[in-house]
């Protein structure tokens, strides 16, 4: 097994359980980790990251759940080909990988990009999602990290490529401190993991696959999938959401939209944090979610109740949103 580089935060207990395994979905190779017993939990990482993002959440729910975490086709070990790279191919590509392992239902948590990924999945396959927790999730608002804006512009492809030559990353590694120094770009606390996880592209394979599934979400003016407009669809679905206070990825204030999007949803914001809230507080974000696991019970898919929705839901947007979905809660501090 190789050794990962793990993020910050609670110490691993059995990580040899978690080492990566492969599946050949659809003839590409599909990179994961799955360990532990009980009621099936799904995670999925963002853009550009992988599952290691997870591990020391995975970790300690081992004991009690059964844990799964993929890299995205694109990322990671997974294959990297020239192929679709859409919110919708990602949440097929879920439901494929869960239908080898035999896994018939999940809860389902998704960071950045794989909070769009898991809201999609919600959507098109809700007879298989029982709760939703969404992490600085993408999808919800237009705003997003200017960098990211650039890189889906036009031209980006000429100047991304020239980023990860050998040269120009030296000079970012001598800028480092002074980028850190001065803020990390926005970034804060997670400057250095982001920064290592975009060193990558300087394998091509890895750049064209995140240039394609980044154009597939983002454009030079921001987000251009928006997911709250079949929110309501979801109404009886347990859905959490929590996002750090001083997110410059993906901007605190889209946690507010989307909770007001979604009925019944909760709302942890975690003050002293950007965009990865579960590595900068994992103890209270493994407690938040180990007690959304197991407090909240399961949705149930009525196809019926479905279409009467779908029916109704155009009317349903147009008035205010339901006392019922403003709970909410704000811990002054993580």
């Amino acid at each position: 097994m190789r050794t990962e580089q793990r993020p910050a935060g609670v110490a691993g207990t059995d990580v040899e359980t978690l080492e990566l395994r492969y599946r050949v979905i659809h003839g590409y190779r599909r990179a994961y980790r799955m360990a532990g017993r009980g009621p099936a939990v799904l995670f999925i990482h963002g853009i550009g990251d992988d599952s290691v993002t997870w591990l020391d959440v995975l970790d300690a729910l081992t004991a009690d759940f059964t844990v799964i975490a993929p890299d995205l086709l694109g990322h990671g070990g997974s294959d990297k080909p020239r192929a679709d790279y859409s919110v919708a191919a990602y949440a097929c590509g879920m439901r494929d990988l869960l239908a080898t392992l035999d896994i018939e239902r999940v809860s389902v948590v998704g960071h950045s990009l794989g909070g769009g990924v898991a809201m999609q999945f919600a959507y098109q396959f809700p007879e298989l999602c029982e709760r939703l927790v969404l992490v600085s999730s993408g999808g919800v608002a237009r705003q997003i990290h200017p960098l990211l804006r650039l890189a889906a512009a036009p031209g980006a492809d000429l100047v991304v490529p020239v980023a990860g030559t050998a040269p120009v990353q030296a000079a970012l590694r001598a800028a480092r401190q002074l980028v850190r120094a001065t803020g990390g770009l926005g970034l804060g606390d997670d400057f250095d993991y982001v920064f290592d996880r975009y060193a990558r592209l300087t394998d091509s394979r890895t750049r064209q696959a995140f240039l394609r599934t980044l154009r597939s979400v983002v454009d030079w003016r921001g987000q251009v999938v928006n997911m709250l407009d079949r929110c309501y669809l979801n109404e009886e679905m347990p859905t959490m959401l929590v996002w750090g206070g001083h997110d410059n990825v993906v901007p605190t204030p889209h946690a507010e939209l989307a909770r007001q999007a979604m009925p019944g949803s909760r709302l942890e914001i975690f003050q002293e944090a950007g965009h990865f809230p579960h590595h900068t507080a994992p103890q209270r974000f493994l407690e938040i979610l180990r007690e959304f696991l197991t407090e909240t019970a399961p949705a149930r898919y009525d196809p019926r109740r479905w279409r009467d929705l779908l029916r109704l839901g155009h009317r349903r947007r147009l008035g205010p949103v339901p006392a019922a979905a403003a709970r909410t809660s704000v811990p002054s501090g993580t």
